[in-house]
């Protein structure tokens, strides 16, 4: 309790949904001492709303969307300010499964000695469901019980696996150690891109297996293909294409990730000419990689 606990919520034109993730922010079992939320859409009554929460809270509206990215650097820098020893990240679509969420987290992450600990993230509707498919070897991974090893349930942490800015919970040191996320990929992949640097700066990380996170579930964006051995994603509009396809371009071209450019070739031209047959589809992938490789970082 010594430790100081700052929550970082970026927000983008959700009230209702905020609402429901400050409830439950507010209830922790252990209590945080600070909650900085960050408006991208700088709405009064989102003002109004973070300031009736039942903890300390600090409001920043940003008369700028600086997307995902950039809300949550600002907001974790803002924290760090303050003092923060440890921060937890939330989106606001999402909300900790109940009011222990918090406890767990910290507990495990001092048993383990991490530097970060995430909970599983399961989808809001049917929270027995990953919201996100999780591949452990060649298996992917879909419900929460199959996060266990061989049906073994003894062990609360699946390490060097973490769901970033979903409950995640670092240490003051990671962020320094790490970094903000980076302003340019406004949205999507921008966790992909801090958990790159958290892998490569051999701090000890992981997921708690007995907490969990509940988001939207986002499974639909990746299509099987191989029979189900690989998996591509596909997003349901030209907007979210545009930035998951262009910042996965910057993403392949970064240290410890350029070792997967087979991989993606094979996975997106099987996608596109094999299951799609979609040669303007798979042109405009090769475009928008393009413009991430070469960081082209204008928004459309």
């Amino acid at each position: 309790m010594s430790e100081k606990i700052i929550g970082v919520v970026v927000t983008h034109k959700r009230r209702e949904l905020l609402a429901e993730s400050l409830q439950v922010l507010a209830s922790q079992t252990r209590p945080l001492d600070h909650l900085v939320v960050v408006d991208n859409a700088n709405e009064p009554e989102v003002r109004d709303l973070v300031e009736s929460a039942a903890v300390p809270t600090t409001y920043l509206g940003s008369q700028h969307n600086l997307g995902g990215a950039g809300g949550f650097a600002l907001g974790m820098l803002y924290a760090l300010s303050l003092g923060a020893d440890r921060l937890w990240l939330a989106d606001d679509d999402g909300r900790p499964e109940g009011p222990q969420v918090l406890e767990t987290l910290l507990d495990c992450a001092v048993r383990h000695n991490l530097d970060e600990v995430s909970p599983v993230v399961c989808d809001i509707d049917a929270p027995d469901r990953l919201a996100f498919p999780l591949r452990r070897g060649v298996a992917w991974r879909r419900l929460r019980s199959e996060l266990f090893t061989d049906g073994d349930d003894t062990s609360d942490l699946l390490p060097g696996i973490a769901s970033l800015f979903n409950g995640a919970l670092f240490t003051a040191g990671a962020i320094e150690a790490v970094g903000v996320p980076d302003l340019r990929l406004f949205v999507r992949g921008d966790e992909v891109e801090v958990h790159r640097r958290l892998v490569r700066s051999d701090l000890r990380f992981g997921t708690c297996l007995t907490t969990a996170y509940l988001h939207p579930n986002g499974a639909d964006e990746f299509k099987p293909i191989l029979g189900g051995r690989m998996h591509t994603q596909y997003p349901d509009n030209d907007v979210k294409r545009f930035f998951t396809y262009r910042n996965r371009g910057y993403l392949l071209s970064q240290p410890g990730y350029r070792r997967l450019l087979p991989q993606e070739w094979i996975r997106f031209g099987w996608y596109f000419l094999v299951t799609k047959r979609d040669v303007r589809g798979l042109r405009e992938w090769q475009r928008l990689r393009k413009l991430g490789r070469q960081e082209r970082f204008s928004r459309p």
